[in-house]
This record gives structure tokens, sequence and C-alpha cells, in this order.
């Protein structure tokens, strides 16, 4: 039985679906996602803290040389069952927005990492974040 998924993952996943649609290739797809996920749960509260801003949707998050149309872009099914497999994994009882944020570095990969440069930060730096966002949560 697949994990549940958090509504703080469920309303990036929704708002995600929508946009991602509309991707140009993985560059484009990866950039929706960082904008999204930029504004909800413990990912998001990580990113604003690095000063991960809002961008024009057009932000082209690589050169034009760089890109390539692949045949198919990773969409929301591919990232939310990626999500639920990393969930179910490390034992979670929800997919949360962490679970997304990997999946979006493993379907993604350079083109995820580019779109969070662009907008001043690393994969190290956000991640580094999260463990510190998660270390803040009081334990009852």
């Amino acid at each position: 039985m697949f994990p549940r998924i958090s509504q703080d993952a469920a309303i990036v996943l929704g708002l995600a679906g929508t946009s991602v649609l509309h991707a140009r290739d993985e560059y484009d797809a990866a950039e929706r996602w960082v904008r999204v996920m930029r504004l909800y749960g413990l990912v998001g509260a990580a990113m604003q803290a690095l000063g991960v801003g809002e961008t024009p949707i057009d932000t082209a998050a690589a050169e034009p040389a760089l890109r390539h149309k692949p045949d198919k872009v990773p969409g929301v099914e591919e990232v939310t069952e990626r999500s639920r497999d990393m969930a179910l994994h490390r034992g979670a009882p929800a997919v949360g927005t962490i679970d997304v944020l990997f999946a979006c570095f493993d379907l993604y990969g350079p083109a995820f990492e580019r779109a969070l440069y662009v907008r001043g930060t690393t994969r190290n730096e956000l991640l580094e974040r999260i463990a510190y966002e998660v270390e803040r949560v009081p334990v009852d």
C-alpha cells in the first residue's frame, strides 16, 4: 500500500500538474517545479529561507544551445510515482514535499539543479537548509 500524499505535497503536485504540461523542455519543466515548490511545505520554507525568489515563467534556465527537446519530459504522474516510492522506501506515512524534491532531482537531473542555480542556490545548500528546518521543528 502506498503512503498517502500530504496536503503540501498534494498542492505542489496539483499546481505543477497544470504548469508542467506547457513546458517546452526539461529545463522549462524543472523551472516550473521550483516555482511551485518554493511556496509549500518543508522544501518551500527552506527555499524561502535561502532567498529563492519568484521569477518570470519565461526565464530560461539554460542557454538555447544547451537545450534539447526530449522525447518525453517527465510529468506530474512520473514525479508522483517516484515520490510515493521514496516515501515508501523511507517508511513515511505520507509523501511530503521532500519526496517531491528528490523525485525531481532524480527525474530532471542537471535541469533541476540548473533551475536552482538560476535562482541563486544549489542542491547542497538546499539540502543543508532543509536539515536545519527539520531540526527547528519542536518534538512533542
